[in-house]
């Protein structure tokens, strides 16, 4: 008999969306439909990844907003090929909250070719973090919190125990509070990464609240900035035209500071299930979305920055 996870994939390679409650921009593994059109780089790397266990060895926190089918290494292979992609960083599930077990797992089988960003606590004791090093980590997912003291004490304690380690700080959602929050951000003694465009709305343009102080601390060099998962910001899918211009500054700013990443396997709320349900993920063609680079980045040289040289930096490759 088959399983559900088989079921559903199979659903999905056939293109049966009814199975998903009317959501018909929900599958089970999204893979690229869409052929890259330009040379990738050799040592391509995708940024923002996430691997997902079965719910029987990696358990969610009672506060998880979702459960999800599990997302393997293995299950990566196939949008490595048709994404020609390298080199992955692993960002962890806020699912699982502090217990990074599942993303130290997945580095254990992409060896010197994977990075990752786990969740950390005050808990967590040097020890833990020397055995994160070893394991590939150079980095941690840090949640932001709500207004802007908050913000500001976890940048301040994150910057200060990542410090000896030469780690740096993913977090994301700052855009409304960039311009309180910029002389922190510039003092940080870690380099700061923003993800998914900093949640920048497309359709607002580069004239939104704090979009200038971004490209501000950009051209300073403070921060970097992940042009990841583009459909969180734009709703103009399945080529995002409306992005263009943002991914344009940004990278005139500074291509010394621009990463990309998919963020797959595209977690995302499906209407109709509740966290108690094993929900299915959001359908995007990376394919498609990758090719949209060479319209931000004409030049082969920069996309070559993005791809390889510059996650090569932050993450130490």
């Amino acid at each position: 008999m088959l399983t559900r996870r088989e079921v559903i994939i199979g659903a999905a390679t056939a293109g049966v969306a009814a199975l998903f409650r009317g959501a018909t921009d929900a599958v089970a593994l999204p893979l690229p439909s869409t052929p890259v059109k330009f040379d990738v780089p050799r040592g391509a790397t995708d940024i923002h990844r996430h691997v997902v266990g079965d719910e029987r060895q990696y358990k969610y926190i009672p506060t998880s907003g979702y459960r999800l089918e599990p997302a393997t290494i293995e299950d990566m292979a196939a949008l490595e090929r048709a994404l020609h992609i390298d080199r992955v960083v692993l960002i962890a599930l806020t699912g699982y909250g502090n217990n990074n077990s599942c993303l130290l797992d997945g580095l254990k089988k992409l060896g010197s070719r994977g990075r990752g960003m786990p969740i950390i606590d005050e808990k967590t004791t040097d020890r833990d973090m020397e055995m994160m090093h070893r394991a590939g980590c150079r980095g941690i997912r840090l949640q932001i919190g709500q207004g802007v003291d908050e913000a500001r004490n976890r940048l301040k304690w994150a910057g200060q125990r990542l410090k000896p380690y030469g780690w740096h700080i993913n977090t994301g959602g700052l855009l409304t509070r960039l311009d309180a929050l910029q002389d922190d951000i510039a003092a940080s003694p870690v380099p700061i990464v923003f993800d998914h465009f900093l949640g920048a709305t497309a359709k607002l343009g580069i004239n939104q609240p704090g979009f200038a102080t971004l490209l501000k601390l950009l051209k300073e060099g403070h921060v970097y900035i992940k042009a990841s998962a583009t459909h969180r910001i734009s709703r103009e899918g399945p080529d995002y035209p409306d992005v263009a211009p943002i991914a344009q500054a940004l990278i005139v700013a500074n291509p010394q500071r621009v990463l990309w990443g998919t963020d797959w396997p595209h977690v995302g709320s499906v209407s109709g299930y509740t966290n108690k349900e094993v929900s299915p993920y959001l359908a995007i063609d990376d394919g498609r979305v990758l090719n949209q680079l060479p319209v931000w980045a004409p030049d082969p040289t920069v996309r070559k920055m993005i791809l390889v040289d510059n996650p090569a930096r932050i993450c130490q490759f």
